[in-house]
């Protein structure tokens, strides 16, 4: 399967502020954060078709989220993912004695992920944060 790298960048959004509205355990809230947004010649030349499943890896783990086409172009080999659980899950928590994650930056690279499904906020805290 092809995998590329990428830097990660992640930030806050007016579409995730409204999703947050609708509820965490919404759909809304779910489409619009479990996202990672590309440049559209990068979905191009990995044959990614919007809306379509991909796996990002970062060195502190792994997510399947949908790409979407940014809209905010050129900038080529840079994905932007809205900060929420699914960008949690592959940013470290190591902060460098500043107190704040680094959130920009990342080392990220990306895989076509059709077979795999995006995990609802619940499916997240459950396989990811329950201690049993």
């Amino acid at each position: 399967m092809q995998r590329e790298r990428f830097v990660l960048l992640t930030g806050r959004t007016i579409y995730q502020g409204v999703g947050k509205e609708q509820g965490k355990l919404s759909d809304e809230y779910l489409n619009s954060v479990a996202i990672c947004e590309m440049d559209p010649e990068d979905m191009s030349r990995m044959t990614i078709m919007e809306n379509s499943n991909v796996r990002v890896t970062t060195p502190s783990g792994s997510v399947v989220v949908k790409a979407v086409k940014s809209l905010r172009t050129p900038h080529p080999r840079t994905i932007f993912m809205p900060c929420g659980p699914w960008a949690s899950l592959i940013m470290a928590s190591e902060t460098d004695g500043t107190g704040m994650p680094s959130l920009k930056g990342v080392p990220a690279t990306i895989e076509i992920a059709p077979m795999e499904k995006i995990q609802t906020v619940r499916e997240l805290l459950d396989v990811n944060y329950r201690s049993e």
